[in-house]
């Protein structure tokens, strides 16, 4: 393991820069109107004035000074027409020729303090990457911790990190909260570099630079393991009732944006349970439909989660947002949970998990069913709707052999994961072959079941299969997506394949982040522009989905919220030609861009 000691700059310089109070006659430097303290116009502070900088012959080597001096990373860009507005008072150096490697960007070559042949429309710009940054979690708000001090992007390592320098990241990427952190995790190269200092926040800090830190013990970081961090939108869930927070009640969850009342479509026991669970309230016993705890006023949240009734947090649970339409008023989940410290009578035989009818518990006059614990998911199919049938029992996950599985089967599966019907029930590993049990053959399910293990088998464990067997389900709320091109793979227009349909998608508005959501799912790079300059396709196809917006946070198209779906949501201008960052590499079987090659028996509709 190697550890380096980067330069860097005084936190205590930097808290002195934010109240805006000088008391040094060294020159300074900041960058205004970009949106954030790592981006914008560069000014510098030169006898007591601020001016700015002249973009003549301003490059990447210039913006790099800039940033490692903020302790901002590096330079994405480096602008020279005054993109960030243009600035008052002196312009204060012109002509600059940095190598890259200055401290500050003073000690540049340049025409000296204030010769220019400048006006302030080519006041210089930068956009810088950032001190602090999620790696390898499928999007900006999860991954591994990595800082950049100008010299590129070093893990930091596990020794004494804690909750308040997570909510520190979390807050600074725009991510909302920290969901949850783990340490120790496994380098990606055995003599990786690793981040020379330790980070002690309180948890108030506006940014990682500025928390106190502290050299690794004897100059060199001994631990071995770097740290992940799980950022979310959700920071909190409650249930009201009269105005105050209970064991029952209308099911509230806290984002960025305030408290927001969730949706009663798709809200389901198991999403209870959890919610139960985490609040320390026991089991679910109901979730009342209709006006049952309306407290009214807040905006109702159509997000839908999709427990499975294990999940330790609402948050850590699937969720999707792209086509939900609005929820109705009054349309609000409410449950009931058993309390804390209820009484509860065990009546016919049951175990500890509350998923599937088998038995019953009465608490209070109320009674609730329960089973083993047994659970079911769909894996290597891209989609929490796709995929190969996988059955929790035992405490091991199986799969189910293929002899006689059809639609009525995979219907069963479908409907118990809240995946509307079956389009396609699969068979011989079309989803790759499992490991473990081979839990169920020869279902004869009718359809109406409500769980796969009640439909007539052979028995728990009762087969003459082998893995080249499993089957699998492609449900209809099975969503994919592509980019359609003749001669690209990570530039094209966009289409998403619902309802057993490809259609495309609309681009209005199609912002940045959606765009980069977009283009990481797919395999092609961590950002993607718009191109509307490409002519209209001909020919008439669906179009799905218009308005959608996704959220620092989502990590799929699919948790991003949209207009609800239809088959003509605009006109054939306005269909999405994408043209991403990055060229297509490698990713999981599991991933969408694989996924696209199962479909060959799927053709969209004109």
């Amino acid at each position: 393991m190697i550890s380096f000691q980067f330069r860097t700059l005084s936190p205590v310089l930097w808290s002195s820069h934010i109240s805006g109070h000088w008391h040094s006659k060294t020159p300074q430097v900041r960058l205004v109107n970009g949106g954030s303290r790592c981006a914008g116009r560069v000014e510098i502070l030169y006898q007591y004035t601020w001016g700015t900088v002249c973009g003549d012959g301003w490059d990447l080597n210039d913006a790099h000074v800039v940033c490692r001096q903020m302790g901002c990373g590096m330079a994405l860009d480096a602008m020279n027409y005054s993109q960030f507005g243009k600035g008052l008072g002196p312009i204060w150096l012109d002509e600059l020729k940095c190598t890259g490697e200055e401290d500050q960007v003073w000690q540049c070559p340049s025409l000296g303090w204030g010769h220019h042949y400048c006006t302030h429309k080519w006041d210089a710009g930068v956009i810088c990457s950032g001190f602090v940054r999620l790696d390898g979690g499928g999007g900006p708000c999860s991954g591994q911790v990595e800082v950049n001090s100008g010299g590129g992007w070093t893990p930091v390592h596990y020794g004494n990190f804690t909750l308040p320098t997570a909510q520190v990241i979390c807050a600074e990427l725009g991510c909302g909260k920290a969901a949850s952190f783990l340490l120790d995790l496994p380098l990606r190269e055995a003599n990786e570099q690793v981040w020379a200092e330790e980070f002690q926040c309180k948890g108030w800090e506006p940014e990682l630079w500025f928390c106190p830190r502290v050299p690794c013990p004897a100059g060199s970081c001994q631990h071995r393991g770097a740290v992940q961090v799980l950022c979310s939108e959700y920071t909190e869930v409650r249930l009201m009732k009269n105005g105050s927070s209970q064991c029952e009640g209308q099911v509230e969850m806290k984002t960025s944006g305030g408290w927001r009342t969730l949706c009663a479509s798709h809200w389901n026991m198991a999403n209870a349970n959890v919610v139960c669970h985490q609040l320390g309230c026991g089991v679910a016993i109901s979730t009342p439909k209709g006006a049952y705890f309306v407290e009214g006023g807040d905006e109702i949240w159509r997000d839908r989660f999709h427990c499975s009734g294990s999940e330790s947090l609402l948050w850590n649970c699937p969720v999707t947002a792209l086509g939900v339409p609005a929820c109705a008023h009054g349309n609000t989940a409410s449950m009931v949970c058993s309390g804390v410290g209820s009484q509860i009578q065990l009546l016919p035989q049951c175990n500890n998990s509350w998923s599937d009818p088998a038995g019953s518990v009465d608490t209070e006059g109320h009674t609730l069913n329960c089973s083993d614990r047994r659970q079911l998911h769909l894996v290597d199919g891209g989609s929490r709707c796709a995929g190969r049938v996988e059955i929790l029992q035992q405490g091991s996950w199986g799969s189910i052999c293929d002899d006689s599985w059809d639609l009525s089967d995979a219907h069963v599966v479908c409907r118990q994961l809240g995946c509307g019907v079956a389009l396609e029930a699969t068979i011989s590993a079309h989803f790759g072959e499992g490991s473990g049990p081979i839990w169920l053959d020869e279902l004869n399910c009718t359809g109406e079941e409500t769980h796969v293990w009640q439909c007539p088998s052979q028995g728990w464990g009762q087969h003459n299969c082998r893995h080249k067997e499993d089957v699998g389900v492609i449900c209809s709320e099975f969503l994919a997506l592509r980019l359609v091109s003749e001669d690209q793979e990570c530039a094209g227009w966009l289409e998403v394949f619902y309802n057993n349909t490809w259609g495309s998608v609309c681009h209005s508005p199609m912002e940045a982040v959606t765009l980069s959501v977009i283009c990481r799912q797919l395999g092609c790079g961590n950002s993607g522009i718009l191109n509307s300059s490409v002519p209209p396709r001909e020919g008439s196809r669906r179009r799905w989905v218009d308005g959608i917006q996704c959220r620092k946070t989502d990590t799929s198209l699919w948790q991003c919220p949209s207009v609800p779906w239809k088959r003509r949501s605009c006109s054939a201008k306005e269909e999405a030609y994408i043209m991403c960052s990055g060229d297509l590499f490698p990713i999981p079987v599991s991933s969408l861009c694989k996924l696209l090659e199962k479909f060959h028996t799927f053709k969209p509709e004109e």
